[in-house]
């Protein structure tokens, strides 16, 4: 029997999990590419940027990160705009643009999460409904046989076809999860230290 034979036996519910799937490995290969610590938060960017503020060439750092489309590019500038005021004024304009570059670094996340949740369900879904069409068959003279056995065969199928994909689809959520919290942490520790050097006296 071919795979796609098997899809055909697995019923109707076999298409939103084929569905759900496509969708997971777009997002986890995008969200892969992205959360990058090259492209979030680059080394040499942060060097350059670090070099430039014990120098005092804040406007050299403003147009370098006007070029660079880095997330911590953002929180830069703000903190290069406000450069000279209290360290706790400097500290929460920041962090408001931390929390804007944060929704980027884990937008689509979620939805990875969600697909986790119902692939088991609409597996489930798909058991019950095979174990409809099988219940059916019982009362049905002739070809109950057949039907039962193709009722069963479509309960498993959905079933193993949900748990296939919630369960890698899960570990794929938790991974980017745990990327992108590092990453975040990663952009906090930067700002941090060009914090000091911007911040004025107390």
């Amino acid at each position: 029997m071919t795979l796609w034979e098997l899809f055909l036996k697995g019923g109707p519910m076999m298409w939103p999990l084929l569905a759900c799937s496509i969708i997971a490995i777009t997002i986890f290969l995008e969200r892969l590419f992205t959360l990058r610590r090259d492209k979030i938060i680059p080394p040499t960017l942060v060097y350059e940027v670090e070099r430039l503020t014990r120098m005092g060439r804040l406007s050299d750092i403003e147009q370098l990160c006007k070029r660079n489309s880095s997330p911590i590019c953002s929180v830069i500038i703000v903190a290069i705009k406000n450069a000279g005021m209290r360290r706790e004024i400097i500290k929460d304009y920041m962090e408001e643009a931390g929390a804007r570059e944060a929704y980027t670094i884990e937008r689509y996340i979620d939805i990875l999460g969600i697909i986790a949740t119902i692939s088991p369900l609409l597996g489930l879904l798909g058991t019950v409904s095979g174990m409809i069409k099988s219940f059916n068959a019982v009362g049905t003279l002739g070809t109950e046989s057949q039907m039962l056995a193709s009722g069963i065969s479509e309960a498993l199928i959905t079933t193993a076809a949900g748990l296939s994909i919630g369960i890698p689809v899960y570990i794929c959520y938790r991974f980017l999860i745990a990327r992108s919290d590092y990453l975040l942490l990663e952009m906090e520790k930067t700002s941090a230290r060009i914090l000091e050097y911007l911040k004025g006296e107390q």
